[in-house]
């Protein structure tokens, strides 16, 4: 096993996440996590359809179809299993907002905490916990 390969396809995985969010993909995001379990703020969520419903309910999109974020992901450290074919990594993420009434500003920081199987030669997520330990204005970006 090329544990690089695998590393780089599991760092691929974290950041196709921000992308994802940040253009406002949310069914993408369901897709990407269908196999996980999400754990944040909220309750568990488990599924594609779950995942979805729970940030069309939970982040504000603009007219441009996007929350007007930038999710920033840092500190990636990934640790591969080669051989039982799973994963987990640790990362720090920085959510930053713009809008016209709202300049650019971090708006909430924190961590993930992943966990990672290969299935049918593919790296997916099993599991993504999100904790924020800063948190700024969101008033723009989460309902209630």
């Amino acid at each position: 096993m090329d544990t690089s390969a695998d590393t780089f396809a599991v760092t691929h995985l974290i950041t196709r996440y921000a992308e994802l969010v940040d253009t406002g993909d949310f069914a993408g995001v369901g897709a990407l996590l269908a196999e996980a379990v999400f754990i944040g703020s909220g309750p568990p969520v488990e599924g594609a359809e779950a995942v979805e419903r729970m940030l069309r309910e939970s982040v504000i999109l603009y007219e441009d179809g996007t929350p007007r974020t930038h999710h920033v992901t840092t500190n990636i450290a990934v640790d591969v299993d080669g051989a039982a074919g799973t994963a987990s990594a640790r990362s720090y993420v920085t959510v930053f907002q713009e809008l016209p009434e709202l300049p650019l500003q971090p708006v909430a920081a924190g961590r993930y905490r992943d966990r990672f199987a290969r299935r049918d030669g593919r790296w997916r997520f099993v599991e993504r916990r999100v904790r924020i330990h800063l948190l700024g204005d969101v008033s723009r970006h989460l309902r209630g």
